[in-house]
């Protein structure tokens, strides 16, 4: 049976706060798996690389993060809808990207 062992993520612009602070907006686009074979990419169908930000660059920047466990998710959404982690919309805690936006239609 495959386990998840990090989510893939993409900044994907930058926001700011209610105090003036500048923090980087994430999306997951993926998980990166071990399965009984070895390692494995799944990524969500509907992303499309040619839409990240790349400065002119060639390339993307995918970084891997361990998955948070429930109850982490669970105090990060309550402090983002009390205003703990401001901004509006998405954002994220610190050190931490916000892989749980939905999208409001």
């Amino acid at each position: 049976m495959a386990q998840k062992t990090h989510d893939l993520v993409v900044k994907v612009g930058e926001y700011q706060t209610r105090d003036g602070q500048t923090k980087a907006r994430y999306e997951n686009i993926g998980a990166l798996m071990h399965g009984d074979k070895g390692p494995f990419i799944m990524l969500k169908r509907t992303f499309n690389p040619a839409g990240v930000p790349n400065d002119g660059r060639d390339n993307i920047l995918i970084s891997a993060f361990e998955p948070r466990d429930n109850q982490q998710q669970g105090q990060q959404q309550s402090n983002q809808q009390s205003g703990g982690y401001g901004g509006g919309g998405t954002g994220s805690a610190p050190g931490r990207p916000d892989f749980d936006d939905d999208v409001p239609f």
